[in-house]
């Protein structure tokens, strides 16, 4: 279910008086805070949060902190990442370029 069809329904339930004023603000500050009382796992709401979330890293960077970011972001080691970048740079030629673009694109923390 959307956002906007969480919303609707609220609404209704609200003009519908099964919600209380009180009531009816809470769940809708839930919804739009996106955490709902019972969030679906791998919604849009939670990728976008994660990716609005992902900063480069100060402390653990060997260039730029992109792995050093995508590792407090996603929960695997840093190591990996690098690892990852090199191998992809090695096997199919963009790691470095997917390097240079997050390093761009991804603010610092």
């Amino acid at each position: 279910m959307t956002m906007s069809d969480e919303l609707k329904r609220l609404h209704d339930l609200h003009q519908a008086g099964a919600l209380t004023d009180a009531e009816y603000e809470t769940a809708k500050a839930r919804v739009l805070a996106g955490s709902s009382a019972n969030p679906s796992p791998g919604t849009t709401t939670d990728f976008s949060a994660q990716v609005n979330a992902l900063r480069r890293s100060r402390t653990d960077r060997w260039l730029g902190g992109v792995c050093g970011g995508l590792a407090k972001a996603t929960a695997v080691d840093s190591w990996v990442w690098r690892l990852m970048f090199v191998l992809f740079t090695l096997t199919f030629g963009f790691g470095v370029v997917l390097y240079l673009l997050l390093w761009i694109f991804v603010p610092e923390e």
